[in-house]
């Protein structure tokens, strides 16, 4: 003890404390901006359908979100979530909104980031592709974003539905128009001529979860048996004790991951990308793969 006490003690000093907290900050960024934000997830969840034909139990969907393609997420990163999802080998690819970010650039540049984000999803081995519009494709070009889509293989639902047979069984996939920026018709993605039909279950793309609330006093929403959505990142950057930074409009209730409501179950995707910075926290990147069972 008489050793450690003749040692003569520094004290920390205004300047050795910012350099302390200049360095932990750096240290933070360099692990939120390149490690975590490409720590790609893979979340795989059984999920129940009442009514699901026993051909289509277990039935394997993967769903990718807010790609928000070179605002931040690099070419790169993206061609290496297709290849996770490729080697997954899914019945269906549900792609739930956001592939470019609106205020990134000119307009132009979005839409060109739109054809490039398209093109590489072109590289999905299944062939059943899914998508619905976000709110930022939905204000750079719904127009656009779903002409890029649509030319490279992927199926464009807006406010529309369609059916998946197999073996002499049905179940219906419907798409939602953008609530926050778009004009969702609940009536026309799911019209009343597939609603509570026996043992053709409907599963709903809509991009912000918060509708959710909305379509459960609908006619038409209390019909859907799973919504798929995303918007909300997982909040992106979420810090012990105080949670998510920030949360967008239509998704500040159901932030991620697979919720009961009533008769409908939701599941909200993490996404790929972020905005505003390159970072995320406490939050990784995520794909789903979802397995559907008979409920």
């Amino acid at each position: 003890m008489a050793l450690f006490d003749s040692l003569p003690r520094q004290p920390v000093s205004r300047r050795r404390f910012l350099k302390a907290g200049m360095w932990g900050a750096a240290g933070l960024a360099l692990y939120a901006g390149e490690i975590e934000r490409h720590w790609l997830q893979v979340t795989r969840r059984d999920i129940g359908l009442r009514g699901l034909p026993a051909a289509f139990d277990g039935l394997r969907i993967a769903q990718i979100s807010d790609i928000h393609l070179d605002e931040y997420t690099e070419p790169f990163f993206l061609r290496h979530v297709i290849d996770r999802v490729n080697r997954m080998e899914p019945d269906a690819v549900a792609l739930t909104g956001d592939y470019v970010t609106d205020g990134f650039g000119s307009r132009n540049y979005a839409i060109g980031a739109a054809w490039q984000c398209a093109n590489i999803l072109s590289g999905l081995g299944c062939r059943q592709r899914y998508a619905v519009l976000g709110n930022h494709d939905v204000v750079v070009g719904e127009e656009e974003v779903s002409a890029a889509l649509t030319a490279n293989g992927v199926t464009v639902l807006k406010n529309a539905c369609l059916p998946m047979e197999r073996s002499g069984g049905r179940i219906w996939l419907a798409g939602l128009d953008d609530p926050v920026n778009g004009n969702p018709h609940p009536d026309l993605a799911i019209p009343a001529s597939i609603r509570n039909v026996p043992n053709e279950p409907i599963v709903l793309m809509c991009h912000a979860p918060d509708y959710a609330d909305d379509l459960l006093t609908h006619p038409a929403g209390k019909a859907v048996g799973l919504m798929l959505s995303g918007h909300t990142h997982g909040g992106q950057i979420r810090l012990p004790l105080l949670g998510a930074l920030g949360l967008p409009d239509l998704g500040r209730k159901y932030v991620e991951g697979w919720f009961r409501l009533g008769g409908l179950q939701l599941y909200v995707n993490r996404g790929i990308g972020t905005v505003g910075l390159p970072f995320r926290i406490n939050c990784p990147p995520e794909i789903t793969l979802i397995t559907l069972r008979a409920g």
